[in-house]
């Protein structure tokens, strides 16, 4: 992937090195940080556990964190990823009469206190439609290539653009409509509405690629094959499979790694927003 020379985003918010302090949570700490990691494990929405939260925790500052040459190195990645993103998406915006706002991406260590509640970072990446921003623990990369089999930039690249797909869903209103809609239904009518959600979301990173290759000539031999694996890694029935052994279809909150990979592969194959109806 030919990231070097790109552009930096400034809408960077480095909280790496804070620390919470306590606060009060239902349930405890311990209950919370248990929750998060199973939603990651079983392919749970995120937002529905972090709305657990009552208590604000403050934090420490992070003057004192030192970051190692790798970290420094996914920092500027993220930034340029972060910016590729905004380039691609503000064009389309501007194309369709509207304008684009670019999300604030934060990166933490550990725990991060958002607008939707505190998280840790077993969670994963993730975004908080409360207040625009993208959550990302720069571990989750090593995690990612470690225990998910899923290495490279681009597989990097896939996870970020997902996440701002999901701000695009929110500044469009459809992650809106979605929730409005899983108040009257049923668990798993909710949670098809979510897979459906998330692999718009999918669709959208793939949209990314396509747009962002066409005009910056950003892909290199392989990186779509990176981004795949990571897709398909990721998938509900995989994931489920890994951690309990068995699958429960009804469950699903992000889709299969087929379906995943299904989305992603339309997203950058067309490069066009209504190839992205995953509700239709």
């Amino acid at each position: 992937m030919r990231w070097r020379t790109g552009r930096r985003s400034s809408n960077i918010e480095d909280r790496r090195g804070r620390r919470l302090r306590g606060g009060a949570f239902k349930g405890g700490i311990g209950t919370i940080v248990i929750a998060l990691a199973l939603a990651y494990f079983l392919g749970i929405d995120p937002q529905v556990l972090l709305q657990m939260q009552q208590g604000v925790a403050p934090a420490t500052t992070g003057e004192s964190y030192q970051p190692t040459p790798e970290e420094t190195r996914l920092a500027d990645f993220v930034a340029v990823v972060l910016a590729d993103t905004e380039d691609t998406w503000s064009a389309i915006f501007e194309s369709n009469g509207l304008e684009y706002q670019e999300p604030v991406l934060v990166m933490f260590s550990g725990s991060v206190q958002s607008a939707c509640g505190m998280a840790n970072a077993a969670v994963g990446p993730f975004y908080c439609p409360a207040d625009h921003k993208v959550y990302l623990d720069l571990s989750f990369f090593q995690d990612l290539k470690q225990r998910h089999g899923a290495p490279g930039d681009f597989a990097q690249a896939y996870v970020i653009a997902h996440e701002v797909g999901h701000h695009v869903q929110k500044l469009l209103g459809i992650s809106d409509k979605v929730r409005n809609a899983q108040r009257s239904l049923g668990k798993s009518e909710a949670n098809a509405l979510s897979v459906s959600l998330e692999l718009q979301a999918d669709c959208f990173a793939g949209l990314w690629g396509n747009h962002a290759d066409r005009s910056r000539q950003l892909l290199e031999k392989g990186d779509i094959e990176e981004a795949l694996d990571a897709a398909s890694a990721i998938g509900d029935d995989r994931l489920q499979k890994e951690s309990m052994g068995y699958v429960v279809p009804e469950s699903f909150t992000h889709g299969t790694s087929k379906q995943r990979v299904h989305w992603f592969r339309k997203g950058i194959e067309s490069g066009k927003v209504g190839s992205c109806d995953t509700f239709g």
